[in-house]
């Protein structure tokens, strides 16, 4: 049996991604990936978006301000550089244990890395801290280049785990990708897109649950983008063949 715990977008809140792999027995004090973790026994799942916080209030917490100015060039360096910090920690972290730290690319990870497309929220704020042509910094090559060896999904056997959904375009974050409502919306109007894909679960991110994880048993996915609501995701898989899911739950902290 291999247990799998998969945690929800990031969104540079650091803090709640350690207590929650703290809470998960997958790191210990001095940020070391616990023994079950070491010995492949506990498989850590991040599904991506390390980077940009969702909200003017993050980022003022981030930088350790009353608030934030995405205006002000010391504003942004402070958010750069504290994310950098973060990145560092998690980078050794998973250097560590290579065989059990999956990381996938998310969107917002993608945008830094490619500097393609400036990211925004609904309500205005725009993501500036890595990008140099407006005010911010460029993220340190090292960081690039592990970002860079993300990949877009995870198979386990009949068990998917991507950033968005069960879909390949949704797999590459092009103009298509940000054209496409469905990105937000596939698991309420079409949600046999797992069973259509062949898999027997599905492990999901990129949409905001407010209420917490979402389980769909019905359709036989999760969407896990609820480390906000303090929740991460465990898998039991069985050990002779490990497409085959024996629970699932989330997990509160």
């Amino acid at each position: 049996m291999h247990k799998f715990l998969a945690f929800g977008d990031v969104h540079a809140d650091f803090e709640t991604l350690w207590a929650a792999l703290r809470a998960a027995s997958c790191v210990d004090a001095q940020y070391l990936p616990t023994p079950p973790v070491q010995a492949g026994l506990f498989q850590v799942v991040i599904i991506g978006d390390l980077v940009h916080p969702k909200n003017e209030g993050e980022y003022a917490r981030l930088i350790g301000l009353p608030s934030f100015d995405l205006h002000d060039a010391d504003h942004l360096l402070l958010a750069a550089r504290n994310q950098v910090a973060h990145l560092e920690r998690l980078r050794a972290y998973q250097a560590a244990v290579p065989h059990a730290v999956h990381i996938l690319l998310g969107n917002h990870d993608d945008a830094v890395l490619y500097d393609t497309y400036t990211l925004g929220t609904a309500g205005g704020l725009v993501h500036l801290e890595f990008d140099p042509e407006r005010g911010g910094v460029l993220l340190p090559e090292h960081l690039r280049g592990w970002l860079a060896q993300f990949p877009r999904e995870l198979r386990v056997g009949g068990v998917q785990f991507a950033h968005v959904s069960p879909l390949p375009a949704h797999l590459h974050y092009d103009d298509l990708f940000y054209g496409d409502p469905s990105t937000k919306r596939w698991f309420q109007e079409i949600p046999e897109y797992v069973d259509m894909a062949g898999l027997e679960f599905g492990v999901y991110g990129h949409t905001q649950m407010e209420g917490g994880i979402l389980l769909d048993e019905e359709h036989r996915f999760a969407m896990i983008d609820a480390l906000h609501a303090r929740e991460y995701l465990e898998l039991m898989l069985d050990a002779g063949e490990e497409s085959a899911v024996s629970a699932v739950r989330a997990v509160p902290f």
